[in-house]
C-alpha cells in the first residue's frame, strides 16, 4: 500500500508540470496552448487556447510570434448565411472582465504564416503572445496529432 500511495506521488510531482500546461500574466490566465502536426511543406498552422481575464478591465490579444513561422496573424471563423469565411482580426481580441475566450478550430484562432518547418508531434513550439495592456509572454505550444483536439484547456 506504501509503495503505491508513492508511486502516485512520484507521478503526480513529475508529471504534473507537464499536465498543467498554462501561463500568467497579469490579470490573465492562459490554458494550454496547443498546435496540430502539420505535413512537410506546410505554409501554415493554427494555434489554440484559451485565456481568462480575472482582472477588472479588458485587455487585447494583439499579437505575438512562433519560432519557426515568419508572422502570427489573430482570425476568426464564423458563419456568413450557409458559407464559413475566415478573416484576420487587425485590431486583435478582446478578452472581457471576468471573461474567458476560447481559441479553437472553427472560431477564433491563431494563425502562423510562413513556417520555417514542419510542427512535429512530441515537440512543444516556443512561441510569445502580445497583450495590450499585460504585455508580451513567452509561451510553448504542445503538438497535438493532426485530427486531434485536446478535450480538456489543462489537457
Amino acid at each position: 500500500m506504501k509503495r503505491s500511495f508513492l508511486s502516485f506521488v512520484l507521478v503526480v510531482l513529475f508529471l504534473g508540470p507537464v499536465w498543467a500546461h498554462g501561463y500568467k500574466i497579469g490579470a490573465l490566465d492562459i490554458a494550454h496552448p496547443w498546435t496540430r502536426a502539420t505535413p512537410k511543406g506546410a505554409a501554415i498552422a493554427g494555434g489554440y487556447l484559451s485565456i481568462t481575464n480575472k482582472g477588472t478591465t479588458p485587455d487585447r490579444l494583439v499579437g505575438g510570434s512562433l519560432s519557426i513561422a515568419d508572422r502570427l496573424e489573430i482570425h476568426e471563423m464564423k458563419m456568413q448565411g450557409t458559407v464559413m469565411q475566415m478573416r484576420p482580426l487587425p485590431a486583435g481580441l478582446e478578452i472581457k472582465p471576468g471573461a474567458t475566450v476560447e481559441l479553437k478550430p472553427g472560431s477564433f484562432h491563431l494563425m502562423f504564416m510562413g513556417l520555417k518547418e514542419p510542427v512535429v508531434v512530441g515537440k512543444r513550439v516556443k512561441g510569445t503572445l502580445v497583450f495590450e495592456k499585460a504585455g508580451t509572454i513567452e509561451v510553448e505550444y504542445a503538438v497535438e496529432p493532426v485530427g486531434q483536439t485536446p478535450g480538456h484547456p489543462n489537457h
